[in-house]
């Protein structure tokens, strides 16, 4: 079944290790992209025109832009046209907290905006200021509905890093491939093995993460 290779050498640790540099672009994004998403988020919902424009501008290119252009406008792009050296790992970590950001924002947004007038009507007429207000009436509420949506956003961090192999991060789906082809002749079924090893570390990393988002759903809709 190919699973032989993973106990050749130090086969099995190079995954780990790729999952390792997987983690820490993805986490580093998401630590990223969450404080800019919730600023950025609360100033979509001024009603000034041209933050609108400019902000809805954002949100579109982040949603019909594919990843992979993105990694290679920046990578490739910002190195040779501006002549600034970014290593590939700063590359992602821009692209990845570019995406995050606007994930993020356009959840706070919503969430922002699910709130109804009355309750801010209401704050005001007990006599609390509006930073009263966002404090004690508006923040935790829209906490309790972002956390599990943020959540989320980290698995599809983690699994969306799998592209960073296209410029030449050397994660687990690149181990995964140099493993393969290292044992080509000698394991002709090592893919089967190593990609369903690496499918088991995925699920691991993120199946907690899926459950801790369900757990706090249900706790927070009660």
């Amino acid at each position: 079944m190919g699973f032989d290779v993973l106990f050749k050498g130090t086969n099995f640790i190079r995954l780990l290790a790729g999952l390792g540099v997987a983690l820490k672009i993805s986490l580093i994004s998401v630590a990223i992209s969450i404080p800019l998403g919730i600023v950025l988020g609360m100033i979509m919902t001024t009603k000034n025109v041209v933050v609108k424009a400019i902000t809805r501008l954002y949100l579109e290119i982040v949603r019909i832009m594919p990843q992979m252009v993105l990694l290679f406008i920046v990578f490739f792009g910002a190195t040779r046209a501006l002549g600034i050296n970014l290593s590939a790992e700063t590359a992602s970590i821009i692209v990845f907290s570019f995406w995050g950001t606007a994930e993020m924002s356009d959840l706070v947004r919503g969430a922002l905006t699910g709130i109804p007038v009355i309750q801010y009507e209401s704050s005001f007429a007990l006599g609390l200021s509006p930073l009263q207000t966002y404090l004690y009436v508006i923040i935790p509420q829209i906490v309790r509905r972002m956390i599990p949506l943020s959540i989320n956003l980290i698995t599809r961090m983690i699994k969306t890093t799998s592209l960073v192999m296209m410029i030449g991060i050397v994660e687990v789906l690149k181990v995964s491939q140099q493993i393969i082809e290292a044992n080509r002749k000698s394991s002709p079924n090592a893919a089967f093995g190593v990609f369903a090893t690496v499918f088991f570390l995925y699920f691991l990393a993120c199946y907690p993460i899926s459950c801790l988002s369900k757990y706090l759903e249900k706790k927070w809709e009660n």
